[in-house]
């Protein structure tokens, strides 16, 4: 059993060191904690670290990862001997996407002994397809999101099919369709090809594909402060969609090439101001909301990803994703909204740090750690 508690009696609290799974958002957590005068460390699979351990490692006045750790494959953070070295250096670990892609659920929320800055419990109700997931909490906010078919009999209109590939299964294969024949031509398609499987598909979510221009905005929740930050806002940038677009209607057509929804970087983008109070009430439902899934409620980053809807007459903030954890856009600084706040640009790294740092100084390191 888990006792955070009992670990952290045992760290030096004048040497904390800020820890990351090697990828998604590392190097934005690295450069905040850096900023703020704590050590970094990267745990790093094997022929996928040379970023943490060679191009942005700390030298000679420059660089980020103090130290990188290697593992065979990620899953092995949990060994004793990883986390034997991450309690020696005194590490509060931010999870990210990629710890709970790569790291089995249930060994993270039980075999890891290690402090964690957010809401342990909550990452797995990122998926769809467990009970009280995000679904359940944009329910319980009153935030709307696009219909669900639980039948694909009953499509009636565009649907974006939320799809596993069968390879990679943290990756998508989403596919589009107007009606069941459609669907079934499709998804038989996938099939064929061994992009999907069957059980994939059984597990896949139908959603109503929203004609909007798509936004997510990235929040910051401080239980130190209960206050609710909106630290930038983005889009994705996603393969092979991306180039597609850019063809004219008449190439894609002759392409006859499926898109694909794999993403891969995110754009900096601002909304108008009319629609920010909009986005900052629907953040605090839900920072309500997730307080009845969890007994501490979110803490830290999360972010709620859609589009902004006009079909019925008004401008409608609609939610098909949610990220219980940081987000993966490092470049959320450049839009001015953490300006507003600090007077200057503040990243998603550098604001965790400095969540931190006051939870250390009020000695309330309690109320951000799980």
């Amino acid at each position: 059993m888990i006792n955070i508690q009992e670990v952290l009696k045992d760290y030096d609290k004048d040497n904390i060191t800020i820890g990351v799974l090697g990828g998604h958002s590392a190097l934005d957590v690295c450069h905040g904690a850096k900023k703020l005068g704590f050590r970094t460390v990267a745990v790093c699979q094997k022929g996928r670290e040379k970023t943490y351990s060679k191009y942005f490692r700390s030298r000679e006045g420059k660089g980020i990862v103090d130290e990188a750790i290697l593992v065979n494959k990620f899953a092995d953070i949990v060994l004793p001997e990883v986390q034997q070295r991450l309690r020696e250096l005194n590490t509060i670990f931010i999870h990210n996407r990629y710890f709970w892609v790569y790291c089995n659920f249930t060994q993270i929320e039980n075999d890891f002994n290690i402090p964690i800055f957010g809401t342990r419990k909550m990452l797995k109700q990122e998926e769809r397809h467990i009970i009280n997931n995000q679904y359940d909490i944009l329910q319980e906010a009153r935030i709307r999101f696009p219909q669900i078919f639980h039948n694909p009999r009953e499509i009636d209109r565009l649907v974006i099919v939320k799809v596993n590939e069968a390879i990679r299964g943290y990756e998508r294969a989403f596919f589009y369709a107007v009606d069941y024949n459609d669907y079934q031509r499709k998804s038989q398609e996938l099939m064929y090809k061994g992009i999907i499987t069957k059980e994939s598909l059984n597990k896949a979510v139908i959603e109503e594909f929203i004609l909007g221009a798509q936004i997510n905005f990235n929040f910051f929740y401080s239980p130190l402060s209960n206050e609710l930050e909106l630290l930038g806002t983005d889009i994705r940038r996603q393969t092979n969609l991306d180039g597609l677009l850019r063809l004219p209607a008449a190439e894609q057509l002759e392409m006859n090439v499926k898109p694909t929804l794999i993403e891969t970087g995110h754009i900096a983008c601002t909304v108008k101001e009319s629609l920010l109070e909009k986005a900052f009430a629907a953040g605090e439902r839900f920072v309500t909301a997730t307080k009845i899934f969890s007994p501490t409620g979110i803490i830290g980053p999360f972010a709620l990803q859609g589009a902004i809807d006009s079909q019925h007459g008004k401008e409608e903030l609609v939610i098909f994703d949610v990220s219980l954890r940081i987000p993966g856009s490092p470049g959320t600084k450049f839009t001015p909204y953490s300006s507003y706040l600090y007077g200057e640009p503040i990243s998603f790294g550098e604001r965790i740090a400095r969540e931190i740092k006051t939870a250390l100084v009020k000695k309330q390191l309690e109320k951000v750690l799980t």
